[in-house]
Parts: C-alpha cells; structure tokens; sequence
C-alpha cells in the first residue's frame, strides 16, 4: 500500500576506514537506488568514525528527523565494531546476545569454531528485530525507525531485501532528462525561470565536458523531478522551449 504523505530516510555510514579513504563507500548509492522506487525520499547521509559518542549522537539526531535511519558498518567481530553498543546506548537499551542469531550463526559453524568473538556478531540491543543475512548468515538488526545494516556492500544488499516488507512506501519519484549541448551558465537565467514557476519540482543542470576531437560532447543533463506527471510533463516542454530558443535541439536521456 502506497501512502501520499512523504516518506523520509537517512543513511548514517560508519567506519574509521571511510573517512580515511582506504575505502570507498558504495552502500549510500545502493541505498538511494532501493528507496526510489518505493517512494521514500533520501534526504542525508553523514559518516561518523567508530566512536560511540559520535555515532549516538548522529543516531539521535536523524532517526527523531526522518521517517527511517539505514546504518552501514560496525556490525562484525572485532574489537571497532561498536555499532550495535552506539545504537543501544542512542535508545537508552541494553545490548544482549539475540537468541536468534545465536542460532543462525551457530549453524554456520562447525563445532568449536562460534568462538565469543563470533557469538559477538549476535549482539544487539534488547528488543531489536534481526535482519537476515543470506550470504554470510550474521544479521543487522531493527530497532524503531533505525535500520542496522552490514557494511561489505554485497552483505548490506542482501539484508535490503529482508528490509522491504517493513517499509512504509510512499508515490515514487519520476523523472525526466534531457541532454542540451549548451553549457548550463548559457541557459542559467531561463532555468531558473522555469524552476520558480514549478515550485513542487527539482530542476537539476549537471554539466559534462568536452572529449578531444569530438565536436558536441560538452553541454548540460538536465533532469526534471517530481510526482505529478503532468507538472513534469509542462516544465519539459517550458525546457525544449527554452533550449530551442538558442538554435539548438535538447535530446532525449533514459
């Protein structure tokens, strides 16, 4: 069931080897790409380092503005994976080892090897909801409004599709594009014209720049967003016309 009301999400990344860029985050794209179709708006991302004052802190600032929190990393069994002891001191709740989970891992392994650093991966506040992990079977955890999800980008994929289900959705966003071969300081002024005159729209001007030797491969996307169709379709035509207006012709991008 879709709602009209808008649906708002945030995701809070965590981990040390982000912000030092040993590491490139790839989950908030995949984030953003799952919640599209479903209607939920992604409205922020940050990234804290692993020190619990700082990933509380974040926590409590975006699960009390958003709809939803997703969490990305500090969920396995190392001594820096302090996400699930952040997330119950941010809900004043004590973190236990689930029942569930224990069970789940358990049966990964052979006898002797769910060590206490492994059984560390079953932790999670009192009174969470795990979120199943089909690849390497250590869950996330839902508390609330928050989301808590692995940080290996394949693992955080997977644990999304157990996510689903419990998701308010909302109208989707539709879009359309254009290519102009113009650059977007030419065609500023007419832009925003059409912008204010379609204040429930988002008119957004990205530029690409020219390859050597290939005459027309600079020029601006603009991407029209909203979710009535026919608003979109009216600030389109307002679009071709303005581009039309300099000589030249917009083009079609999927």
């Amino acid at each position: 069931m879709r709602d009209v009301a808008q649906v708002t999400a945030a995701v809070l990344v965590i981990g040390d080897e982000i912000l030092s860029g040993r590491t490139q985050d790839s989950n908030l794209a995949v984030i953003a790409r799952f919640l599209a179709p479903l209607g939920i708006d992604l409205m922020e991302a940050r990234v804290v380092p692993d020190v619990e004052i700082e990933i509380v802190t974040a926590v409590n600032a975006l699960r009390q503005r958003y709809t939803y929190l997703f969490t990305t990393g500090g969920i396995g069994p190392t001594h820096d994976d302090i996400t699930a002891d952040a997330i119950g001191a941010a809900f004043g709740l004590p973190v236990e080892h689930d029942n569930m989970a224990m069970e789940i891992l358990a049966a990964r392994y052979r006898p002797g090897e769910f060590n206490e650093r492994r059984q560390r991966m079953a932790r999670m506040p009192k009174g969470a909801t795990i979120i199943r992990n089909r690849i390497s079977a250590a869950p996330g955890f839902h508390i609330g409004n928050v989301f808590v999800l692995a940080g290996v980008p394949k693992i955080m994929e997977v644990m999304l599709e157990d996510v689903r289900p419990r998701l308010q959705q909302a109208i989707p966003v539709i879009s359309r594009s254009v290519k102009v071969p113009l650059p977007e300081g030419q065609i500023a002024d007419g832009l925003e014209a059409i912008q204010n005159a379609h204040p429930d729209l988002r008119i957004g001007s990205y530029p690409f720049f020219a390859v050597p030797g290939m005459p027309g491969s600079s020029g601006t996307i603009l991407v029209i967003r909203g979710r009535n169709s026919a608003g979109i379709d009216s600030a389109a035509d307002e679009v071709l016309a303005l581009i039309k207006s300099f000589g030249v012709v917009a083009t079609a991008v999927d």
